[in-house]
């Protein structure tokens, strides 16, 4: 699924995409939806399980602490990402990743700290995002991740990538546990999942922003159950890597990918590589 699925990426005539000219920047701040997009992704949402438990299990700061520790360094690296003037790799995919942390650690928390159980925390979570994506349409007519060239969109943008990493760590539980499946099991049905979405797209017509934004929150729990695979316990029903090992290869990974797409620019969209 490259190229956001091959969404146009101009709003619609007479909608809201000049409302805000003051506030709109020259360059779009999020890279082209290319196979290095869904790929870097997918190993970031791994890393969001493995790092979150890593994080719960090393820090001492207990679940509620590392949440807040690492909520605060998302809230800096946000701060860097919106104070860019166009797209940078390695500040958009360092912000990816650790909103899949957080994401994760909001998820845990509720269940594991509050008692709130699966299918409420889920339910919530799909809510939350429902309105973000009314809001921000409502707003800009427009959810296209080929027009993040306003502060408002992209606000608007991480808050619904926030929410879709909260709600793909939920909804991933929730299945997990009421099918009972492994974590092998689980991430072939979400990949198979995936591919059917891919498939609706491009043989069925179906609208490529709904089918870029649920493919989007399908990735979480594909990598979640990658990443617990990896890392649990042989006896868990994991290959026994244990989360160093797992977050560390992930991240070693996923740096080389981002420190190539800095340097050659692939995922740069054709206005932006113009512009500069």
């Amino acid at each position: 699924m490259t190229h956001e699925l091959s969404e146009t990426p101009e709003a619609e005539p007479g909608t809201r995409a000049s409302a805000h000219p003051a506030h709109r920047l020259r360059w779009n701040k999020v890279p082209e939806v290319t196979a290095y997009f869904w790929i870097i992704k997918v190993l970031c949402t791994t890393v969001g399980e493995t790092a979150a438990d890593l994080l719960d299990e090393k820090a001492g700061l207990g679940l509620t602490g590392v949440s807040v520790l690492m909520s605060a360094l998302l809230a800096v690296v946000l701060v860097v990402q919106f104070r860019t003037t166009a797209y940078r790799a390695g500040v958009y995919w360092l912000a990816v990743a650790l909103i899949s942390v957080v994401g994760t650690l909001i998820s845990d928390n509720l269940t594991d700290n509050m008692g709130v159980p699966l299918e409420a925390s889920t339910g919530a979570f799909a809510l939350l995002l429902t309105v973000v994506f009314v809001v921000w349409y409502r707003r800009e007519r427009t959810l296209s991740i080929h027009s993040i060239d306003t502060t408002s969109r992209e606000a608007y943008y991480w808050l619904a990538v926030l929410f879709t990493f909260a709600l793909g760590t939920a909804g991933g539980d929730l299945v997990s546990e009421r099918m009972d499946l492994g974590y092998w099991l689980a991430a072939v049905l979400f990949a198979l999942a995936i591919a059917a979405v891919a498939i609706a797209h491009f043989a069925l017509g179906l609208d490529a922003v709904w089918s870029f934004w649920i493919a989007y929150i399908l990735t979480r729990p594909l990598g979640a159950s990658i990443g617990d695979y990896l890392s649990q316990p042989t006896d868990d029903g994991g290959i026994g890597l244990g989360t160093v090992v797992t977050s560390g290869l992930f991240l070693t990974v996923i740096l080389g990918l981002v420190v190539h797409l800095a340097v050659t620019r692939k995922d740069v969209g054709e206005a932006n590589a113009q512009s500069h």
